[in-house]
């Protein structure tokens, strides 16, 4: 079968789908995946075909209120159509579609009368479980979560509204409001399967049949890869360091980071490996090492902690090396994810990234390196996730849509 997966938006929002693509062409698919031309790498040295789309979120700068973060959404989700319209192949038989791509992934598959099928990194159906994840918001009880869930649909659709009437047009579909489409997709149980832990999210009791929690697909890696010889040097120096990286959060905070991280790290008493991401983190001394791109999955078992920004894929890395970590929200569902580890005992309580100070920091980091607790939670997830195989499920849902 021709798979085409769409992903868009950072790198965490787009790794996890080389993997998957990887186990999908494992089987013998043929796997393409389209996404930001600054991807383009990462997607071929996972084997897959590539396909551009136009819009990309690290070109974008920063914006100061709502209205003005609404209208850059809309300008980047309009792209993001079009994009995705010249990506999609007369050949393809499937449509894997992530939740930043699905609303005009559906626009597509109508118009060319081929299936879909959803592949969500976060839980964004409404539920009386918990708040919208990207809200920000603390639990405001079954009725209050699930109302804010549907008023977050609902602002979703705003955002899109432009870039589906457009799609529309090109496509010669009727006009049609996006909430209408969606209404169409959950009536139709449109199957959805979710990239994260049951461990760590179980999947809602009050979620619609078709939305499923498989597990985590994680980011290709080449099984022969190894970590640069400096690295392992250091790593083998001393004792188990921390971590420290906010990936593609903080761009041109790297400096002031950098001397934070630092601090914290000897004011603790522990060594640190400082990844640069966006923010540009750096430092220097025997105690620290400065390391650029490097695979979570070589590096996350060798540390004795990370700290981190909470993103869903760095969140669940940690976890799956079994590490403490120490989360700093910044912003979108990273809150969230910062309280589940918290609740699940594997991380003290978030320190909220504008209110991050070396002390503060400092604290956080011994709890997480000394209390037993922390490692044992920790522990306990990464044996769930071990037995978990988030891409064999939607290979399997793939294969069953191919036979249908």
């Amino acid at each position: 079968m021709r798979v085409l997966i769409t992903a868009a938006g950072s790198h965490g929002d787009v790794a996890p789908y080389t993997g998957l693509g990887a186990r999908l062409r494992a089987a013998g698919h043929e796997v393409a995946l389209a996404t930001h031309e600054s991807f383009a790498p990462l997607v071929r040295g996972a084997g897959l075909g590539f396909r551009p789309l136009p819009a990309d979120t690290r070109a974008s700068g920063a914006v100061a209120g709502r209205r003005e973060l609404m209208r850059a959404a809309g300008a980047f989700v309009r792209d993001l159509g079009a994009g995705l319209a010249d990506a999609v192949d007369d050949g393809d038989e499937l449509l894997v579609l992530s939740t930043t791509t699905a609303p005009p992934g559906w626009q597509l598959a109508e118009a060319l009368d081929v299936p879909t099928i959803g592949a969500y990194l976060q839980p964004a159906h409404p539920t009386g479980e918990f708040a919208p994840v990207v809200s920000g918001a603390r639990s405001l009880g079954r009725w209050g979560n699930r109302a804010l869930g549907r008023f977050s649909l609902r602002m979703v659709d705003r955002v899109y509204a432009d870039a589906v009437r457009d799609l529309r047009t090109r496509l010669g579909l009727p006009a049609a409001p996006l909430a209408d489409v969606r209404a169409r997709q959950e009536r139709a149980a449109w199957p959805v399967l979710h990239g994260f832990s049951p461990a760590v999210v179980p999947r809602p009791a009050d979620w619609r049949a078709g939305l499923d929690v498989v597990g985590n697909w994680w980011p290709y890696h080449d099984p022969d890869e190894r970590l640069p010889p400096r690295v392992e040097d250091f790593l083998t120096s001393g004792p188990p360091p921390v971590f420290v990286g906010f990936g593609s959060m903080a761009a041109g905070e790297g400096e002031c980071l950098g001397e934070l991280a630092v601090a914290a790290l000897r004011r603790a008493g522990l060594r640190g490996v400082l990844q640069s991401g966006r923010a540009g983190l750096a430092a220097s001394g025997d105690d620290v090492l400065a390391v650029g791109e490097l695979p979570h999955t070589l590096l996350f078992p060798r540390m004795a902690a990370v700290v981190h920004h909470a993103g869903a894929g760095t969140t669940a890395a940690g976890l799956r090396a079994g590490v403490p970590a120490v989360p700093v929200p910044v912003t979108a569902d990273q809150p969230f994810w910062a309280a589940r580890l918290t609740a699940l005992g594997a991380a003290p309580a978030p320190l909220p990234f504008r209110a991050l100070t070396a002390e503060r920091l400092a604290d956080a980091l011994i709890h997480a390196v000394h209390e037993p607790a922390c490692a044992s939670a920790a522990m306990a997830v990464s044996r769930s996730m071990a037995a978990e195989d988030g891409a064999g499920r939607v290979l399997k849902a793939v294969e069953r849509l191919g036979r249908a």
